[in-house]
């Protein structure tokens, strides 16, 4: 798993991919680069040190309820916010190379009668457990995190640590936390106590991986939760994984593809599963050899095409593989299926720049970085052809819609997005377009406010698409903490409410909304 930065906010490129090395899977970053050298003509939406303060360390667990409150929670929201990200962006003092290797840290914020109460626990992994007795870091982290002592020290130590930090689902009565690379770990829904590392009751093998962006989808077949899992070479294997509401097994079916596969997202419709295999190469030499990290043997290659893979959910169908120009995709918005042809709405970058040594994720050069823009993808799949078309071109990342459109045609979608209207910047927006009629709609935390992935809540007697709310964590620079917008989702224009944390939570990568708890 390896970023161009973690909520690096703009480019929150989750470039989660796999490192077929010794068996060990491992994930990659993009560049961490340096300075930013600023266009002096434009005025920046954002101050450098406020941004950094985000990226603090948080070691304490909280458990309180939530008292410091502008305006109402709406008394209809009921249920469970849970966000996944790095919590510590330092061992014993020793600062790690890049945030996704941090140790994974839950926050969940659990409404109930217009009340608010949140608990955040660390997930007590193996390795945060043995590191946190030793006071330093022991593992090598896939972003470019290395033992102290050098090349010597590192040289041909392949074991990572499952850090569990890139996103929490519940399913099948568990809540688990993802990490690309390595099995789920369970926690107990109410404590977020750490239960183990969880096969979801044999359907994995230990050492196996379970991606971090499953997408439950229903449709003529149900209501169910599909993942995937690579396994990278010269040819690689997709893994797709399709279980009912129970937990259970439904189906499972395993497809070689040529080349290396650099995936972290995928999308599911009525007759596919989709994956855009991003033109990259890897050379994993410096890697073992302890003199690189993972993600600094990665290289983009734009003579080569992004192809998009159409692999069918009939195990008897023979794979589909179309191409399109060289980018580079880490999450989809939604896809689906009309007239003959498939709809793949997706954040693309024009190219995924090559991962520097010795860089600071803190001294990130933003304006040296392509931003990511919505794109269109229309699959036409008679004639093996592929459209595009942007649909916004302003900065943005986090694509969010109503969890019940999943795979069929919809018409309104939430991101973060930049406040400056062009180039690339850290995420101050919560942005909502119509589809349909090209409106859009903003709500702005600039310049001190710093927004996290929005969350689409359903209000339970909906009768349109967007009735409902949107949640976003934010870090309020000002007052260096974090705090829960609640917006109402037809109309961004003003809060419903702004829950107050007593604390920041660093940046994070994602999450979800759960009824049930």
């Amino acid at each position: 798993m390896v970023s161009k930065l973690l909520n690096r906010n703009c480019l929150t490129i989750y470039v989660k991919f796999y490192v077929e090395l010794s068996n060990k899977p491992c994930e990659t970053m993009p560049n961490l680069s340096t300075p930013e050298q600023a266009n002096p003509a434009l005025e920046l939406s954002y101050s450098r040190s406020d941004w950094q303060q985000g990226y603090l360390s948080q070691p304490q667990e909280f458990d309180y309820e939530i008292t410091d409150i502008t305006g109402t929670i709406p008394p209809d929201i009921k249920g469970s916010l849970f966000r996944n990200g790095p919590g510590l962006l330092d061992i014993g003092g020793e600062y790690i190379h890049h945030p996704f290797d941090g140790d994974g840290m839950i926050t969940a914020i659990a409404f109930q009668d217009g009340l608010a109460h949140l608990k955040s626990r660390f997930v007590k992994t193996e390795g945060y457990v043995t590191e946190q007795a030793a006071g330093k870091i022991l593992y090598r982290g896939v972003f470019g995190t290395q033992k102290q002592g050098g090349w010597l020290t590192n040289i041909f130590d392949v074991k990572l640590k499952n850090i569990a930090n890139t996103n929490i689902i519940y399913w099948g009565g568990k809540l688990l936390a993802l990490w690309e690379a390595a099995l789920p770990h369970r926690l107990d829904p109410q404590t977020l106590e750490t239960l183990g590392l969880d096969t979801l009751d044999g359907i994995l093998q230990p050492g196996e991986a379970f991606a971090a962006h499953p997408r439950i989808v229903e449709d003529r077949r149900g209501k169910r939760l599909i993942n995937f899992a690579i396994s990278p070479g010269i040819s690689s294997k997709i893994s797709i994984y399709e279980l009912d509401q129970q937990g259970k097994l439904l189906q499972k079916q395993t497809r070689s593809v040529p080349g290396f596969s650099f995936i972290h997202d995928f999308v599911v419709t009525e007759n596919y599963y989709i994956f855009f295999q991003n033109p990259v190469t890897f050379n994993p030499l410096p890697f073992a050899l302890g003199i690189r990290g993972a993600g600094e043997c990665v290289g983009f290659d734009a003579t080569k095409p992004t192809k998009i893979l159409l692999i069918p959910r009939s195990p008897d169908q023979p794979l589909r593989s179309l191409s399109t120009k060289a980018g580079f995709v880490f999450h989809h918005a939604n896809a689906w299926e009309a007239e003959g042809k498939v709809y793949v709405d997706s954040i693309c970058y024009e190219s995924f720049p090559d991962v520097e040594p010795n860089s600071d994720f803190r001294e990130i050069d933003f304006a040296s970085i392509d931003p990511g823009q919505l794109w269109r993808f229309s699959l036409d799949l008679a004639q093996n052809q592929v459209d595009r078309q942007l649909l916004e071109s302003r900065c943005c990342e986090f694509p969010a819609l109503n969890p019940q459109n999943a795979g069929k045609s919809y018409r309104y979608l939430y991101l973060g997005a930049a406040a400056q209207p062009a180039g690339n910047a850290p995420l101050q927006q919560i942005l909502k377009l119509d589809l349909a009629t090209g409106a859009k709609q903003i709500w702005n935390a600039a310049p001190k406010g710093f927004v996290g992935e929005p969350i689409f809540v359903p209000h339970p007697q909906a009768e349109q698409e967007d009735q409902g709310w949107v949640l976003s964590l934010v870090y309020d620079a000002d007052n260096h903490r974090s705090d829960l917008v609640i917006l109402d989702a037809q109309n961004l224009s003003n809060p419903v409410a702004r829950l107050h944390l007593k604390h920041h939570i660093p940046y994070g990568l994602h999450g979800s909304w759960v009824e049930e708890i």
